[in-house]
Parts: structure tokens; C-alpha cells; sequence
């Protein structure tokens, strides 16, 4: 009966064994080979593999990486795939940076790298205009001195945060400097108050002098020449402060003498040697003929505060001696104006009173018939002569018909005036 028993559960082994080799209706379905590159990966195997082997061939590898959000530039074109993708599931893969690079600046500089790298290098070869975008652009001497002069490291790659005062990196050449004293004097520590950051040099061109302007003649070599006293703290900046001696030792004009004002800029500007100065001779323009600039020329005995205004003062041998019409002998006014402006050479001339004086030329009937004085002036040593019958062609006897009976009537220039004094022929 054991050893029926035992028969019994053999065949029943055998039996189960059988089954299990019988094929079923699902071992005959296709299954889908699971990707190394993920779940949900899109991209045909044969884009970048052959029969050849699963390694990429070159001769058929046709992804186009522009379309990731990494496209590859520089030098991630000639790396192995690999060390982007360590686990082969290429949406694991970093776009960032510092998340593939070691950030050998220790967090100094934040995270993003390409405000100063490029793909194609590590080397920076812009850092002036990568730094104009920083709390402190790099001008003046700053574009030109080492970084490590201000970014001091151990490892020369951390680049710290600094501070932008002037004073934070200076301190040791504020309190170094004796000429002058800074220290002493008070200056501030605000070193642009004095000097500029867009110099290569502390002195000179450096120095913000701003509040003075040093133009032109006060382009000085020194600051001694100003700061006499050796200690260049404020002074005054009135320009008689400097320039008593030289007000005081002027003789053309004398600056004493004619009490001129010590505000010297009321004629001068600072161009060297003084000159030009600019006077305001509005009082009496110095226009045209009086254009001139020798003051003395009008000025001639040193007297600047009571020159005489009028034209005959200045102009008395002029009037002796014109000959054309001769003044003196005609015993023309002394006021100049009556006939002249100030165009050089007295000329052109226009005696207007002649029309009230004399006879009309400017207006009535002989306007416009004349050019010169001597169409009527025929003798120019007088002026006191004239001539009418020169330029009225009257025929004698037909005159002395016309004036018969008129008393006085005479054939002569003289005559015409007697009786038509203003050119009439009334």
C-alpha cells in the first residue's frame, strides 16, 4: 500500500513537469525590450546605433541636439556622450554649469558661469567689460592693474565681494601720504571728493580740482605756487588773493592809479599773460574805427577814469588838418557826429545839416541830383563858394528877360540863393 502510495505521487510530479513545458497562447506575444535610456524614450535606435555593435557609430549617428535644451557648442562637441549622460537616461542629464563643472571660486561668484565662460574656454578674455557690469566698473588705473591686487586669495580663484569705497582698498595711501598730510589736515576719506577715479595717478591730472577750476593759466605745475604756505588746506579764491602783485606792478593800464576794480575778472579771463582782457567799454563802444587794442592809444596819459568822450578831443589834428573841405576855414562844428560815424578814414561823410543850415541837398528838388560836394563846391580850398548856374544851364539873356524888373536880380550864383533859398522856383 506504500508503495502504491508513492508510485501515485511520482507520476503526479511527472505529470506537473510536463504541463509546465506545454506552450501558452501568452508566451507567443511580443514583448517590448525595456531602454536604457528610460522610460518613454522616443528616439529610434537606429539614429545613433547599427548592427555593428550598441557603441554610437559615427557613420549613422544623426541626433540633432540643437532641439534639447542643451545645445552642444565649443568644447562639448568633441566629449564623450557619457560623461553628460553617466546613466545612459538622457532625461537625468544637467544643463547647468556648476551642476557638471566644480566650482573652483567656492560659491564667490555665484552660479552663473557664463556671465564670464564661454564652451569653447575656461580662459576670460574680457574681464574689463564683464566688470563694467558690476557695482565697480574698472576705469582709469583700475582697467589696467591685476585682479589679484584687489581679489587676494590663497588659491587665487576666490574672488570676495568687496567693498566700492575708495578708502576700503586705500587706507594705507591715505595714511601714508605726508604731501600733504592727510591725516593732519583732516582731509576726508571720500577720495573721489579730491581725486578722480578715471586717473592713472593720485596728483596732477588726478587730483579733482573741480571747485577751482585749473584751466588755461591756472594749468600750474605745482601746488605750491597757490598753496604758499605750505599747507594746502582752503584758501581764498578771489584772484586778488594771488594776484596783488601783479594788479599792483600793471602799468598799461595803471591798475593803481586809475582805481580799477579788484574783481579781475570783471576783464579778464584766465588765459596766460592775462590777455586778452575784455573791458565793458559799453560807456563808449569801441566799434568800427575805434576798434583798437592799444588802450593807451586813446588813453595816452595814463588817466583811465576821466577821458573825455567827445570826438573833438581826441580828434582836434584831424579836424585842423582836413583839407577836404578845409574845417577850420569853414569853421565846420566840433561835433563830429553832425557828419561822420566811426568808420576808419572818416568816411563816407554825410553832412546832414546841410539841409537845415544852408540849402536843401537831402530832400525838396535836388535830392538825388547830386554825388559829390564839389558839383557844387567847384573850389574845394572853400566851401564857402558854390555854384548854381554850373549846373543850371540857363541861357543869360533869356534870364535877364525873365527878372526883368526884379530888384537885385543879378546873373550870378550868389543871386539865385537870394531869391530861391530853397532850391524853389518860386
Amino acid at each position: 500500500m506504500r508503495n502504491l502510495s508513492l508510485v501515485i505521487i511520482a507520476l503526479t510530479i511527472i505529470l506537473v513537469g510536463i504541463a509546465s513545458q506545454v506552450p501558452r497562447e501568452e508566451d507567443f506575444a511580443l514583448k517590448q525590450p525595456v531602454s536604457p535610456h528610460g522610460d518613454n524614450f522616443k528616439v529610434g535606435c537606429i539614429v545613433c546605433h547599427s548592427e555593428k555593435g550598441w557603441v554610437i557609430d559615427p557613420e549613422i549617428y544623426s541626433f540633432n541636439h540643437d532641439l534639447t535644451k542643451m545645445p552642444l557648442v565649443g568644447q562639448h562637441t568633441k566629449i564623450n556622450c557619457k560623461l553628460c549622460h553617466p546613466t545612459l537616461v538622457f532625461s537625468e542629464a544637467k544643463k547647468e554649469c556648476f551642476e557638471c563643472h566644480t566650482d573652483v571660486h567656492e560659491s564667490t561668484v555665484g552660479n552663473e558661469c557664463n556671465r564670464c565662460h564661454t564652451p569653447h574656454s575656461w580662459l576670460v578674455n574680457n574681464i574689463t567689460q564683464i566688470h563694467q557690469q558690476s557695482r565697480f566698473p574698472l576705469v582709469g588705473v583700475h582697467a589696467t592693474v591685476d585682479c589679484y591686487q584687489c581679489h587676494k586669495s590663497e588659491t587665487f580663484r576666490r574672488f570676495e565681494v568687496l567693498g566700492t569705497e575708495c578708502y576700503n582698498c586705500h587706507m594705507e595711501d591715505y595714511v601714508a601720504t605726508t604731501q600733504p598730510n592727510h591725516i593732519s589736515v583732516g582731509y576726508s576719506t571720500q577720495c573721489n571728493d579730491c581725486h578722480t577715479v578715471f586717473s592713472k595717478e593720485w596728483k596732477g591730472t588726478g587730483f579733482n580740482h573741480d571747485f577751482f577750476p585749473l584751466t588755461r593759466g591756472h594749468g600750474l605745475i605745482s601746488c605750491d605756487q597757490c598753496h604758499t604756505s605750505g599747507t594746502p588746506g582752503k584758501i581764498s579764491s578771489e584772484c586778488i588773493t594771488c594776484h596783488q602783485a601783479d594788479y599792483n606792478s600793471t602799468t598799461n593800464p595803471n591798475h593803481l592809479s586809475a582805481n580799477y576794480s579788484t574783481n579781475c575778472t570783471i576783464c579778464h579771463s584766465t588765459a596766460p599773460g592775462w590777455k586778452p582782457a575784455t573791458f565793458d567799454h559799453s560807456k563808449f563802444p569801441l566799434t568800427q574805427g575805434h576798434d583798437i587794442d592799444d588802450c593807451v592809444r586813446c588813453h595816452v596819459d595814463g588817466n583811465y577814469s576821466n577821458t573825455p568822450n567827445d570826438c573833438f578831443s581826441c580828434h582836434q589834428s584831424d579836424y585842423n588838418n582836413t583839407t577836404n573841405p578845409a574845417h577850420p576855414a569853414l569853421n565846420f562844428s566840433h561835433n563830429c557826429t553832425e557828419c561822420h560815424t566811426t568808420n576808419p578814414g572818416w568816411k563816407p561823410a554825410s553832412y546832414r545839416q546841410h539841409d537845415a543850415l544852408s540849402f536843401p541837398i537831402y530832400s525838396g528838388r535836388h535830392q538825388g541830383e547830386w554825388t559829390s560836394c564839389t558839383d557844387c563846391h567847384t573850389n574845394t580850398a572853400n566851401y564857402g563858394v558854390f555854384s548854381c548856374i554850373d549846373c543850371h544851364a540857363h541861357n543869360k539873356t533869356d534870364m535877364d528877360n525873365e527878372h526883368e524888373g526884379e530888384n537885385g536880380y543879378s546873373y550870378n550864383s550868389v543871386s539865385c540863393l537870394n531869391c530861391h533859398p530853397r532850391g524853389s522856383g518860386d
